[in-house]
This record gives C-alpha cells, sequence and structure tokens, in this order.
C-alpha cells in the first residue's frame, strides 16, 4: 500500500465553503467520458457556468521494474496532441473493477509482461479543475512473460523500450517522457529508492 504519514498536517483541513453543483446537462458521451454543462454556484457565492468532464474509468499505471534496475518503457502516437510518447504501461479501469486487475492487464497487454509482486504507491487526481479523473499506480517487480503474451489493443500500435531507472527518470526531468502518469511514477520510485522503502539491492541498481 502507498505509504501514509502518520498524522494529517493541520494545514491541509478545507478552508471556506466548497462549490454546490447546479443542474446537469449532458453535452456530448461516449464509452469513455461524459462532458456536462451546468451552472454551479462558486465558493464566493457566485454563478459560474461550469464544463465538467467525468470519466468512466479509473486511470491505471504501471512502474514495472526488473532486478537490474530497468523499467519498461511502451512507445505510441498519442491522438490529442498529434505526438509520439513514450510512457510508463498505464491504462483504464472500470470504476466497478478493483484497480489492480486493471493495472495487471494493461500490462500484459502493453508489454506481454506479468509481476509477482505488486505494490500501490500513488493515488493523483488528473486535471482537477476540469476533470473527475483520478489515477492509482502501482509497482511491479519480479517480472516475466506473461502466458498470453503482447495483446495490444486493435487501436493501438506500440514499441517497448527497457531503459536503466536513472535515464528513464533524467528524461522524465528533461521534458522527454511528458506524460504526466510517468513523471509522477518515475518521480514516486526515485522516493522510494531514496528513503529505504525498496530492498537495497534494487534500489542501488535503479539509483546506480
Amino acid at each position: 500500500m502507498a505509504q501514509k504519514p502518520s498524522a494529517r498536517p493541520a494545514w491541509l483541513r478545507p478552508h471556506g465553503d466548497p462549490w454546490t453543483p447546479g443542474a446537469e446537462r449532458v453535452a456530448f458521451e461516449s464509452g469513455w467520458i461524459t462532458v456536462t454543462d451546468q451552472i454551479a454556484i462558486a465558493p464566493t457565492g457566485r454563478p459560474a457556468p461550469y464544463g465538467l468532464v467525468r470519466f468512466k474509468n479509473l486511470a491505471v499505471a504501471v512502474l514495472p521494474i526488473h532486478d537490474d534496475g530497468t523499467v519498461v518503457l511502451v512507445g505510441q502516437h498519442r491522438f490529442p496532441l498529434g505526438n509520439y510518447s513514450w510512457e510508463l504501461p498505464e491504462g483504464g479501469a472500470p470504476l466497478d473493477e478493483d484497480p489492480l486487475d486493471g493495472a495487471k492487464r494493461e500490462l500484459a497487454e502493453e508489454t506481454g509482461l506479468m509481476a509477482a509482486q505488486w505494490r500501490e504507491i500513488l493515488r493523483t487526481q488528473l486535471s482537477n479543475s476540469v476533470t473527475d479523473e483520478r489515477m492509482v499506480g502501482y509497482l511491479a517487480l519480479g517480472l516475466s512473460e506473461a502466458p498470453s503474451g503482447h495483446a495490444a489493443d486493435e487501436t493501438e500500435v506500440i514499441a517497448l523500450a527497457r531503459v536503466p531507472f536513472r535515464e528513464a527518470l533524467d528524461a522524465a526531468m528533461a521534458g522527454q517522457l511528458p506524460d504526466m502518469l510517468t513523471v509522477a511514477m518515475l518521480l514516486r520510485g526515485y522516493h522510494m529508492a531514496v528513503e529505504g522503502a525498496l530492498p537495497g539491492a534494487l534500489a542501488r541498481a535503479m539509483l546506480g
């Protein structure tokens, strides 16, 4: 499980009044998202038009680390920005599914790997001013080939790269791996290695 502080700092408490939702009008819906339009009441008490993207899946991301400290990255073309993106394995899990099952499925489909050890290491909100999308991230250790092999989605053409963890982290910090789930998960892995939250031999291999 993700590490948690022993006590919640006082500065984390909410301040002021929350937003008050208004009546929603569905402007667009697909199998992945629902876009709604409404007049909400802001914390200041003033009405404000609000467009909100609701996601039908929970985002899941996997940090697959081999015993030698290398990680597996996935390369594919992304439609929204029209770019080619190298990322950690990631995808979506239906809201009524255990996200760990979704993470295992994405790792197998995108990389052809399975893991002997799984550990939840991160939960985040993605673009929380306009969407309700959330992410759960997992560390995957003890990697081996999955019996099902590589089976990407019918819309995906995926390339794979196995690179040293530190090289991937440095590329992310240089803006060469701009996917936010990838950046967050690599930084979390680095934090765990430095703080002694990983086996010593693995941490040394990652940081070396």
